[in-house]
């Protein structure tokens, strides 16, 4: 079996991997900077709340502070609530503490400038809720948190706002994105790792082919397999169908096969066993119900690995049927010369009866050979009323007397004039004789003498076609075997492929929905049965087999 082995050259493979692995990176790099950006943006905003419910916090302590909560309702505290909320400030380490009355005046504030001034936003706290937020203000950038000061009796009396700097956020941000900045490195260089494997991986895959190389890989096998008159049918590692053509399509009759097993789209038979690698060997015929194919099977391998197998199909139909229609005209060629032979000798004869003048032994002579010719063709058409098939079976005896057969056809024999199924009948006669006259001429020689016995029985219901040789036989257990294509005991002779004629003749009998069986053991019997009436057209598989009165051997 040939091995096809792809050899590639190196030249582009660095330049693909290259490319491919640096498009990675740069991806891998831009990646990582926007996620590290967005993850800072989003941490700074988390901080933010963070502080601004610390703020909060701080300003509900101070809230909550019984001295200020007196001073605030019932006044007389003096410098109290400055005092108590510096120390507060100061403890958190808020950036300021301010505590204000309904009227939004000041009672405290780091700047002792402020103290007693009013402030220009309007106070949050008067809905008796706590807000956040972040705050512009005297003291610089701020979280800021707002909550509302009640009394001893429980009137709101005003409101505590305290804040966080800025700078307290942003370094508690410097300090967490080293390690947001480290989780993106190594984020980072698994990713490349990971792309560096990858390019790997395709330039293993790709056979370092670059990207323009295999599109132009691509566009010129879909115009050679779609353009060439031969079946293509390429099969990956696990048998499964990658590539068929439009040609491969239409001779084995498949659908959508791509992904698909042969054991999904074809029946089992020599076809499948052919495309699958069962059958080995080169050139292997197989018939189908419309074409004569020639299939050859081809593993693929690149570099030691195996890559599946590529498999083409011949239609060899039309080349066939003149193969057969030139060794049945050589046949008939044969037989007309040894017939002209057989005509000198009796004329030399006659001539010979005439020169010593025994005029009446040389009409006797003439009388009796013209009347022996006569007696077979009469004997024939007395049982068989169709004339194709009678001038089938008279070249045919004439045939086989030439290579010392004697062909007979049975008393019981009967045939119309107008029989059903006559394309498959000359089909199937012509086949099954020539079987068995090339059987019988190269078998044993009983003490009877070479023969093969035809029988043709039109029925009511049937038509039964029995063809019986005195040849060796069929070997036991090649019952079945024998209808396969490519089937036979005798080498090719000729132009002629044998082991197709049994295996067209089974194809036409089961097509129609007969039988056809074969004796085991010496002297082969053939009994074809086909059912009446005949409503199935010829199928194309007769266009390729003979009908002429003398036919080459198919089988």
């Amino acid at each position: 079996m040939i091995s096809i082995r792809i050899r590639i050259g190196r030249g582009g493979a660095g330049r693909l991997s290259a490319r491919i692995l640096a498009n990675q990176l740069v991806i891998l790099a831009l990646t990582g900077v926007i996620g590290f950006v967005l993850f800072a943006v989003a941490q700074r905003a988390e901080l933010d709340r963070a502080y601004e419910q610390r703020a909060l916090a701080i300003a509900q302590t101070t809230a909550a502070e019984p001295q200020i909560q007196q001073a605030m309702e019932y006044g007389g505290g003096g410098d109290v609530v400055q005092t108590v909320a510096e120390r507060i400030r100061t403890a958190a380490g808020a950036s300021y503490v301010v505590v204000t009355d309904l009227h939004g005046i000041r009672y405290s504030h780091p700047m002792p400038a402020l103290i007693g001034k009013t402030v220009t936003d309007p106070l949050a706290a008067r809905d008796g809720r706590p807000h956040v937020g972040i705050d512009q203000g005297a003291t610089g950038r701020s979280a800021n948190g707002q909550a509302p000061l009640y009394g001893p009796t429980g009137t709101l009396v005003g409101e505590v706002s305290a804040g966080l700097p800025e700078r307290d956020v942003l370094g508690e941000l410097w300090r967490e994105l080293p390690t947001f900045g480290l989780y993106a490195a190594i984020a980072v260089a698994l990713g490349s790792t990971a792309a560096f494997l990858l390019a790997r991986r395709l330039k293993r895959t790709t056979f370092g082919l670059e990207l323009e190389e295999i599109t132009g890989l691509l566009q010129d096998r879909e115009a050679m397999l779609h353009g060439i008159r031969e079946g293509v049918i390429a099969f990956d590692p696990d048998g499964r169908i990658t590539v068929v053509n439009d040609e491969a399509r239409h001779l084995l009759g498949l659908g959508t096969a791509l992904g698909d097993r042969l054991e999904d789209v074809l029946p089992d038979g020599r076809l499948r066993r052919a495309l699958d690698g069962s059958l080995t060997g080169t050139d292997l015929s197989v018939l189908t119900d419309d074409h004569c194919l020639v299939v050859n099977r081809m593993p693929v391998a690149l570099r030691g690995r195996e890559l599946g197998a590529v498999v083409t199909v011949r239609d060899r139909t039309e080349l066939v049927g003149l193969l057969r229609e030139l060794d049945s005209v050589r046949g008939l060629t044969d037989a007309l010369r040894a017939q002209q032979h057989e005509f000198t000798n009796r004329m030399h004869t006659v001539a010979g009866l005439l020169d010593i003048g025994d005029h009446d032994a040389a009409f006797e002579f003439a009388v009796e050979t013209a009347g022996a010719e006569q007696a077979l063709t009469e004997s024939v058409r007395r049982r068989i009323g169709d004339p194709l098939m009678v001038g089938l079976i008279v070249a045919k005896t004439t045939v086989a007397a030439e290579r010392g057969v004697r062909l007979v056809l049975s008393d019981d024999s009967a045939l119309g004039e107008d029989p059903p199924h006559l394309r498959r009948l000359l089909t199937v006669v012509g086949n099954l004789l020539d079987n068995a006259i090339d059987a019988a001429a190269d078998g044993p020689r009983p003490e009877s003498g070479r023969e093969v016995r035809l029988s043709l029985l039109e029925d009511i219901d049937e038509m039964t076609v029995r063809v019986a040789d005195s040849g060796a036989g069929i070997p036991p257990g090649a019952a079945d075997a024998v209808f396969e294509d490519g089937w036979s005991t005798r080498p090719d002779r000729g132009t002629a492929r044998r082991g197709l004629g049994l295996a067209l003749v089974h194809r036409l009998v089961q097509r129609h929905g007969g039988t056809i069986t074969v004796s085991e053991g010496p002297g082969a019997v053939f009994t074809v049965v086909l059912p009446l009436p005949d409503v199935t057209p010829a199928p194309r598989g007769a266009l390729f087999t003979t009908a002429l009165p003398a036919g080459g051997d198919l089988g």
